[in-house]
């Protein structure tokens, strides 16, 4: 039995041209963004960090496990979720905790980054990574 969670929609081939961009500039773009952190993955945030390093670990894994996800398109909206929660921390911390600004005309710390990619990764768990993917290989197309 083929998970159907995991199957793509038939759309045209234009939107899935563009979701195969997408994919492969944001998921190359989050493995540069994790592969420091992946590798020390439970404490990439440094030793006076509050985060638990469980959690530290899960941030990791999503940013460079995830990013790689999106570029083969493989388990696509598990890895979409991961990074959306991710990027919800991350926005979360910089706004709330650190009280940065949604974008730092002078060049410090913002939310803004963290809120695209967040609002990206619903997109690719609401439309799926399109026909150019894995995931539509291994668990065919949503009828």
């Amino acid at each position: 039995m083929k998970l159907k969670l995991f199957a793509t929609y038939a759309q045209p081939q234009r939107m899935d041209i563009v979701l195969l961009l997408l994919r492969l500039v944001v998921g190359i773009a989050f493995m540069f963004h994790g592969y420091g952190k992946i590798l020390n993955p439970m404490a990439w945030m440094g030793p006076d960090s509050a985060m638990p390093g469980f959690l530290q670990f899960l941030g990791a894994f999503s940013e460079f496990g995830g990013g790689l996800a999106l570029v083969i398109g493989l388990l696509t909206p598990l890895a979409s979720l991961g990074i959306a929660i991710t990027m919800v921390v991350a926005a979360g911390l910089h706004a709330v905790v650190l009280g940065d600004p949604f974008v730092n005309t002078k060049g410090g710390g913002s939310y803004e980054l963290s809120t695209l990619f967040l609002v990206i990764s619903i997109l690719f768990i609401v439309a799926g990574p399109g026909r150019y993917s894995l995931d539509r290989l291994i668990f065919g197309t949503k009828t």
